[in-house]
């Protein structure tokens, strides 16, 4: 079965196809890949999450023909504590222009 192999870096992609037996799992491919050699921060399971098609799997998933499995980054910032900022950094704003408003 063809499989595809993504990892995705700040400024580039990489993409292996494989041909793989029935029953593979996604760290198989993975391995199989050659990614884990080229990259060896990559740590399928632990660090780094998987995921076919943008769906989050675990390592010992069986895979379909055609699938992509897609290796993940960590984040390097949490999006709850970012929107959490970018909120308090609103409503002082908000404050400050109302403070201007009644000043005048």
């Amino acid at each position: 079965m063809k499989i595809e192999v993504c990892y995705a870096l700040a400024d580039r992609q990489e993409l292996i196809t494989l041909d793989l037996s029935e029953g593979s799992t996604a760290l198989q491919a993975v391995e199989a890949s050659g990614l884990l050699q080229k990259y060896p921060e990559i740590e399928p399971g632990g660090l780094n999450k998987l995921g076919v098609f943008a769906k989050l799997v675990k390592a010992d998933a069986v895979l379909r023909d055609r699938d992509r499995v897609e290796i993940y980054r960590p984040l390097i910032a949490d999006p709850k504590e970012v929107r959490r900022q970018k909120a308090a950094e609103g409503k002082v704003m908000k404050r400050g222009a109302a403070e201007l408003n009644t000043a005048e």
